[in-house]
């Protein structure tokens, strides 16, 4: 089973994409690296970030000897560590690639992360935690045009599953907004 689980890693990242990293280390199901982020007024707040076979990141602060915050998010480490512009992790969490620090999002750890297994199954919850809809289109039969139908509310929601039910919908179909 453990040998199965190497092979997997392999799969994940190529040697050659982990090589010049600084700190590699493979687990069971994760490969761990040495990451930080830099905060002006602190300094650098060094960790180990675990990037997992099924996308999830993880990192144990090694701030301070006494630090004992693990399992955090990126986003949470970032605000740990006192960055003043925090809410932008991907670019000021970074791993050290040929001796300097680059960014989370131009390396190759991100290739698997995906957020949307964090909120659900295919929830539409925004980070505020309000529902939200995203837009969907129907082509036009007389001018073959796409019209854009908001999914905000129930009506709306209503409206575009007619119009997607209507074989020969077109643009004078689509209801007056005010």
């Amino acid at each position: 089973m453990a040998n199965g689980v190497e092979r997997e890693m392999v799969l994940l990242f190529s040697e050659e994409e982990l090589r010049e990293m600084s700190g590699v280390k493979s687990g069971g199901d994760y490969i761990e690296v040495m990451c930080g982020c830099t905060s002006h007024r602190y300094g650098d707040a060094v960790g180990r970030l675990r990037v997992f076979i099924n996308g999830e990141l993880e990192i144990t602060c090694e701030c301070t000897p006494g630090c004992d915050e693990d399992k955090m998010t990126p986003a949470a480490f970032e605000k740990h560590s006192g960055r003043e512009t925090a809410r932008k992790w991907k670019n000021n969490v970074w791993v050290i690639v040929n001796g300097e620090k680059v960014p989370l999002a131009k390396t190759v750890l991100l290739k698997y992360y995906n957020q949307t297994s964090k909120n659900g199954n295919g929830s539409h919850r925004s980070q505020n935690g309000r529902v939200c809809h995203r837009d969907e289109f129907v082509r036009c039969n007389k001018c073959n045009k796409d019209r854009r139908f908001r999914l905000r509310t129930k009506e709306e929601c209503q409206i575009h599953h007619d119009a997607l039910a209507d074989a020969n919908w077109k643009c004078a179909d689509m209801p007056y907004d005010k």
